[in-house]
């Protein structure tokens, strides 16, 4: 008999256990056949830094979250409605997130007495009540995974590994996903070994069996697809992109593209990458060191082509004395930060939007660059095409600040019409420039106030390099003072003429007298909590900024328009900072750093405090 199918309009999923039971695996799986249902999609990924931590211990836990629904949604969700926990720790370091009444599935075979004890259990909390307001169905996953494959040639640890394809196929038909791709993913991962192919396959398709015969599960679920905007979609992690974004943007330059990188978390997969593209003239570089790579991208850009380099914090850290260089020379530099926990090594799994100082201030001298902040994973493909139109046309390094939640999170990406990407070509100088015949390398474009970008060997064009102070113009060795204050004035000039858009506002009503405003990966809760807020009456406007330096013209009047302005920050409030100084607006910063994004709930429940006492 057909088991009944409920419609839902939304579920969070979270698989959590050991690092080395494969819950990235299976949370990536999972994402990627809900994507090709059509749902709308948010992720979060959240592992520990150690390669391998102990396992069944507290650090050891490694989960992936997903939620998807037939609406279009903002965040990874703020609590699981089903956890799937593999084993006593993955079931203890998440019970505290679940709300009462939500669906938790246990591998009963890993709740032996020693795995209990390692994490503080005195007894199974799955028998002493301890579960009660919960809705648990305990499920022996890896016994049944081993007798499943009993008849295929592998070892027993290799039949152990695969109970996260009989988790995953349960789970698919808990939730009526489709699977083909998974079993392609799965044929073309293991394709060296055919043995290795049959026995995940057979995990998965006996966990699909399992969720459509056991008694334990009386109802299948089911979430229609969102209605979205017409188009081929796809899915997306931030990391990836950001290299697709500056793939295109060498494309629509018409210039090769030479990324020096150095291997760190969370930014390595951008290297990973750009590495598969070098049929679209990308060449990428592992450098020895932090230093080496940002003089790689410089070097590539002296020489004609879009130089870019990737890091997190520490690395930016190291880059400063290239990024200084790069403004001195005024050449295009794009330098991609993924921030992290921190300070020093920090937490580097963990997300933190706290390099912003680094990014407005971080260089000896006076080094103004321009700074941008992608605000979700689909959205770090136009913020990296945006960052090198400024590089390009200005000549200048830029620095993009994503983050550990958006580079590793996923949602749905529509695929732009590349005929509809800006252009985003640059004309090199080709001749002198002087009334005497002389190459001035210093003559500025009037509007950009941008100098002439000349590929070193173009007869005609020698000039003098490096990072000593220059003569106005003629771009020779100069000490003299008021030259040096005339030129200090003209690189900030620069910057601070790049033509950004307008900030816009989220004001549904008109009449909301509270603006939440934020930057980078806030955007999501953000958006829900005021959506949340708008729901239940109250108005609330929201605006959010791409362009950190130079910020949006008309942010000043923006500001100005409102009682009251709060800026929820993954740091001790940078922003915040930045407003009061430049605005003298008295901003409410709300703060924390916690590793982990905002839950829209907790900003809710702050914004409504506000709101109400305006």
């Amino acid at each position: 008999m057909a088991k009944e199918t409920q419609q839902l309009d939304r579920v969070v999923i979270r698989f959590a256990g050991d690092s080395g039971d494969g819950m990235q695996l299976t949370g990536d799986r999972f994402t990627s056949e809900t994507a090709q249902l059509g749902n709308d999609i948010s992720t979060l990924p959240n592992f520990p830094a150690e390669i391998r931590a102990p396992a069944g211990t507290l650090p050891g836990v490694s989960s992936f979250q997903v939620h998807f629904a037939d609406f279009d949604i903002l965040t990874p969700g703020d609590a699981p409605n089903v956890l799937v926990a593999m084993n006593p720790a993955a079931l203890k370091a998440n019970l505290g997130d679940l709300p009462r009444g939500a669906t938790i599935i246990v591998n009963t075979d890993e709740f032996t007495k020693r795995n209990l004890q390692k994490v503080g259990y005195d007894a199974s909390p799955i028998d002493d009540g301890s579960l009660a307001s919960y809705h648990v169905h305990p499920v022996a996953l890896t016994s049944m995974t081993v007798g499943a494959l009993a008849d295929h040639p592998i070892s027993k640890k290799d039949a152990e590994r695969a109970k996260n394809m009989f988790a995953l196929g349960m789970l698919s038909w808990l939730y009526s996903r489709p699977h083909e791709s998974t079993l392609a993913f799965l044929r073309k991962k293991f394709a060296s070994r055919p043995e290795l192919v049959a026995a995940n396959i057979a995990a998965f398709e006996a966990g699909w069996s399992f969720g459509e015969t056991t008694e334990a599960f009386a109802v299948r679920y089911e979430v229609k697809p969102a209605k979205m905007h017409a188009g081929r979609y796809r899915n997306i992690t931030g990391n990836t992109a950001l290299a697709l974004g500056i793939v295109a943007a060498g494309v629509r330059a018409k210039l090769p593209v030479v990324l020096g990188a150095y291997p760190i978390t969370p930014a390595s997969d951008i290297l990973h990458e750009l590495s598969k593209h070098k049929k679209f003239g990308v060449t990428t570089v592992q450098a020895e060191d932090e230093i080496a790579a940002a003089g790689i991208a410089l070097g590539a850009s002296y020489g004609g082509a879009l130089g870019v380099t990737s890091t997190s914090g520490p690395g930016v850290a190291l880059k400063s004395e290239t990024i200084s260089l790069g403004l001195m020379l005024e050449l295009p530099l794009v330098v991609i930060d993924v921030q992290r926990a921190g300070p020093s090594t920090g937490m580097p799994t963990k997300t933190e939007q706290a390099d912003l100082n680094m990014a407005l201030h971080g260089r000896h001298g006076e080094a103004p660059v321009a700074v941008i902040a992608p605000r979700s994973p689909a959205d770090c493909f136009d913020a990296a095409l945006e960052a090198c139109r400024i590089a390009l046309t200005y000549r200048t390094p830029v620095l993009l600040l994503s983050d550990g939640y958006i580079a590793n999170g996923s949602e749905p990406w529509l695929l732009p019409d590349v005929a509809n990407l800006p252009d985003l070509q640059v004309e090199f100088a080709s001749r002198p420039n002087g009334e005497d015949g002389k190459f001035l390398p210093y003559l500025r474009d009037p509007q950009t106030l941008a100098r002439p970008w000349a590929i070193p060997g173009t007869p005609g064009l020698e000039h003098r390099i490096g990072g000593l102070e220059k003569r106005d113009i003629t771009g020779d060795i100069s000490y003299d003072p008021e030259n040096h204050d005339f030129m200090v004035r003209t690189r900030a000039a620069r910057i601070e003429a790049i033509e950004v858009p307008d900030l816009t506002v989220e004001d549904p009503s008109g009449q909301a007298k509270v603006l939440v405003l934020g930057w980078g990966s806030t955007f999501g809760p953000i958006g829900a909590a005021c959506r949340d807020l708008r729901q239940r009456g109250l108005a609330v406007a929201q605006a959010h900024l791409r362009h950190l330096n130079p910020m949006p013209g008309n942010l000043g009047e923006v500001l100005k328009a409102y009682d009251r302005v709060v800026i929820p920050e993954m740091n001790l409030g940078q922003l915040a900072q930045v407003i009061r100084g430049r605005y003298l607006i008295d901003v409410v910063a709300y703060n924390q750093v916690r590793g982990l994004p905002f839950t829209s709930a907790e900003l809710a429940s702050m914004l409504e405090e506000v709101v109400k006492n305006v």
